[in-house]
């Protein structure tokens, strides 16, 4: 490798904090930062749908979604390595092709995981944020955030695993007042910026200054604030 006067270093991510531009700064030699559209956007390649699913009723809705889904792969993010497994254990009882990624799994397990998943042997794959950056599978036509992250930043990587080089995919969030109405806003700004449809009841929790929504009982709300009781 060349050495440090004579090499170009290049970093690129979706979002960039400011944390990050700092560091960069002070490491990198004549710093240049170049962004192509605002930082932490989502892409309009990406068909976000934000559906609102009590924390006891999501893995009926994740079923619902799975046995509609056409060809393609299938990410579905979740926010602890126990989760993970009970979620791909569960799908697997369901008879659906499953494998899952955490960050307790050995190099060469994650490897096989991924081989599998990417040669559509398994064709959905259980993943903490250990995927969210980093990944680039083909086909990864579908991105469903069962557990919604509390920092924003981490939603717009994970779903940006799809839709990638030009191509077109889908985002499926499932939200409750009860654990996301802290980034309900956030979201909502995203949505907007990449020109989605918003749940009327979204727009409701955001006025509600993120308090909790409606009264007891599931409900789960699509694109344009459809709900079902």
């Amino acid at each position: 490798m060349p050495g440090v006067q004579a090499r170009q270093t290049l970093m690129f991510s979706a979002t960039f904090p400011l944390e990050i531009q700092s560091l960069a700064r002070d490491f990198l030699k004549d710093y240049v930062y170049l962004a192509v559209g605002r930082v932490g956007a989502t892409s309009e390649n990406i068909t976000q749908t934000v559906v609102y699913v009590e924390e006891n009723d999501k893995r009926g809705c994740l079923l619902d979604i799975l046995h509609s889904q056409e060809d393609g792969l299938t990410l579905v993010f979740v926010e602890t390595k126990r989760n993970a497994e009970a979620l791909e254990h569960y799908l697997l009882t369901q008879k659906f092709g499953a494998t899952s990624i955490h960050g307790d799994r050995t190099q060469r397990e994650r490897e096989d995981a991924l081989r599998s998943f990417r040669d559509g042997r398994n064709p959905i794959m259980v993943a903490t944020a250990v995927a969210a950056r980093g990944l680039d599978i083909p086909h990864v036509t579908h991105v469903v955030i069962y557990d919604i992250p509390n920092d924003i930043s981490e939603y717009v990587h994970r779903i940006g695993r799809t839709g990638r080089a030009g191509n077109t995919g889908r985002a499926t969030a499932f939200f409750n007042s009860g654990k996301n109405r802290g980034v309900a806003k956030a979201m909502l700004e995203l949505l907007t910026e990449a020109n989605q449809e918003i749940p009327g009841w979204l727009g409701e929790i955001v006025t509600q200054g993120g308090g909790s929504f409606g009264g007891s009982g599931s409900r789960r709300g699509g694109r344009g604030g459809g709900r079902t009781g």
